[in-house]
């Protein structure tokens, strides 16, 4: 049998309670179709790289499927035919990996430690401490009315 990575998006205004029972459905119609489903995730509420139908947020989500073709095709036929599915993706891999996907390592990543010479180091927007300060800038004479390209055609 072949591996299978399937993400979904669905529509946002169903709850993360009605996606987590649609991708039940799905794994149990894979599984009798003869399909095994190792992993799901749900990567949660995510904003699109473009609106879909006006549309501008998506419930996202993974299944990491080991199964036969023919499964898969009818899947993708149930999913064309859904109303709260707005575009899904197979892809077929090689190894099914077992650890988190990026997705979701990512978003542990806003617990890590500052590092040395990040953003956070420096000063607000208004602070320039030595670095360009421009100090004041004098007189800058009259200016009258005219520019000074009016001023040199005389």
């Amino acid at each position: 049998m072949a591996l299978y990575e399937h993400v979904i998006i669905t529509r946002p205004d169903i709850s993360p309670a009605q996606v987590e029972s649609f991708i039940e459905e799905t794994s149990a119609f894979l599984t009798k179709q003869g399909a095994k489903v190792g992993r799901t995730e749900y990567w949660g509420l995510r904003n699109l790289a473009y609106p879909i139908n006006k549309v501008r947020k998506g419930h996202y989500s993974l299944l990491n499927i080991d199964g036969p073709a023919p499964a898969v095709h009818e899947l993708e036929r149930r999913h064309r035919i859904s109303d709260d599915v707005m575009r899904y993706m197979t892809v077929k891999v090689d190894v099914l990996e077992d650890e988190p996907s990026a997705v979701l390592s990512r978003k542990d990543r806003g617990d890590r430690k500052p590092r040395d010479g990040d953003r956070d180091d420096r000063g607000g927007r208004g602070d320039r401490g030595d670095r360009g300060d421009r100090g004041d800038r004098g007189d800058r004479g009259d200016r009258g009315d005219r520019s000074s390209r009016d001023r040199d055609r005389d």
